[in-house]
Parts: C-alpha cells; sequence; structure tokens
C-alpha cells in the first residue's frame, strides 16, 4: 500500500483555500475572475479522485449502488446542507463567511492523508 502524497491533496485543497480566502477578502473583478476556475479545477479534481476510489474499492457487481450512494450523500446532502448553512453564514459575516469554505477545504487535507490505496486482489 502506498499513501496519497501531500502534493495530491493540495491539489484540490489548496486552490479551494486560496480561492475562497480571496472571495472573503475582495470583490475586485479581475482578482474574481482570476480564482473563479479554480471552482471547476477543485471540484474536478475532488470528482475525478472520488471516482477513482470508487473503482477501486467497489466490487464491480456494486459500482451503480456506490455511484448512487456517492450522488446522494457525498455530492447531494453535503451541497444542500451547505446551502442551507451558507445563508445564516453570510446575514452574520457577510463575504468574510467564505472563510468557513476556506476551512473546510483545509479540513480535507488532513483527511485525504487518511485514504489509502485499496490492497492488490480486494476487488
Amino acid at each position: 500500500m502506498h499513501e496519497p502524497s501531500l502534493y495530491a491533496d493540495l491539489i484540490f485543497a489548496g486552490p479551494g483555500i486560496v480561492r475562497w480566502a480571496v472571495m472573503a477578502e475582495t470583490a475586485w473583478l479581475p482578482a474574481v475572475a482570476a480564482i473563479e476556475p479554480l471552482h471547476g479545477l477543485t471540484f474536478a479534481l475532488l470528482h475525478l479522485t472520488c471516482m477513482r476510489l470508487l473503482a477501486q474499492c467497489v466490487p464491480r457487481h456494486l459500482e451503480a449502488t456506490a455511484l448512487t450512494i456517492y450522488g446522494t450523500v457525498g455530492v447531494g446532502i453535503a451541497t444542500a446542507l451547505l446551502t442551507l448553512a451558507s445563508g445564516p453564514i453570510f446575514e452574520r459575516f457577510g463575504a468574510h463567511g467564505f472563510w468557513v469554505m476556506a476551512a473546510l477545504c483545509a479540513a480535507a487535507m488532513p483527511l485525504a492523508l487518511t485514504l489509502r490505496e485499496p490492497m492488490a486482489g480486494s476487488r
């Protein structure tokens, strides 16, 4: 087994921290335009990582079930809960509430280090 490198974690979480931090501190159009592509990059890398892990860890006969759970729970419920939380956060902190999102990205980094490659033959 090998552990994912810190660099892999920085690829998806680091740009997320930068994006949310900039959004928390400025509405200057050139800055916002420069960091907005990070949204697509960070989501794409996270999604591709999740797909790779599912493909490696889930038995073939359960792939459709795993994708359904990932889409409903991993993406759907998490997005719904964060959307509901964002209203009160924005009401209280304004744009500085984006620091909460930066903190979530930062929290993902040590969690990602706990991931392990599946053992050979585990599929």
